[in-house]
């Protein structure tokens, strides 16, 4: 039997996933944000639900991402938060319960970084982010799949989705900031 080796190849001088179309593993990735809270703190949430696929180019800059996040499965750690957040206050998932983002193009960069404009469609807007990702490298897992792992943060203004709810709180200012930090960790396997 053939020793498995690793779904990493090298492009100017960087470690890159091997060509070909990976899908998400759903239990090993997440979407996390931050939000400001009150003026003074940050709250934090993760979509525990995605799924989708990474295809990766023989030349990177033919690279693409697909993600559909499953709005509804939203831990915010408090119940009564989530069911706020998924109100149609804020995310309406009763009329919008997925959000997907589809990327438009893809850049190794000199630090070995990759930028991903594309387009996310939350709370039904769709309006265009840029993913900067990280290659976190490729192992055979024990299972005996190819199997790759990206980081991806970015920033957006909520208020550009139309998430435009708030609350004041009296003399300091507003309860939510409008910029959201992402973090988006995905663990992959190779498509056989």
């Amino acid at each position: 039997m053939a020793e498995a080796t690793a779904p990493v190849r090298t492009v100017a001088g960087r470690n890159v996933p091997l060509a070909g179309t990976y899908v998400i593993d759903p239990p090993h990735s997440q979407v996390v944000y931050e939000i400001g809270h009150m003026t003074i703190a940050k709250s934090h949430g993760a979509f525990q639900k995605l799924s989708g696929e990474i295809q990766v180019g023989d030349r990177v800059e033919d690279s693409s991402v697909d993600i559909t996040i499953d709005v509804g499965s939203i831990s915010t750690t408090a119940e009564a938060r989530d069911k706020h957040v998924l109100s149609e206050q804020i995310l309406h998932v009763d009329k919008n319960p997925q959000a997907h983002f589809h990327s438009t193009s893809a850049a190794l960069q000199d630090d070995g970084t990759w930028r991903i404009p594309g387009e996310l469609t939350l709370a039904g807007s769709s309006k265009p982010i840029t993913l900067n990702a990280s290659f976190g490298g490729g192992v055979v897992d024990p299972w005996g799949k190819p199997r790759i792992a990206f980081s991806a943060t970015a920033d957006m203004d909520r208020e550009n989705w139309g998430i435009t709810w708030n609350a004041p709180v009296p003399g300091f200012g507003p309860m939510l900031g409008t910029l959201v930090k992402i973090t988006i960790e995905i663990q992959a396997t190779l498509k056989q």
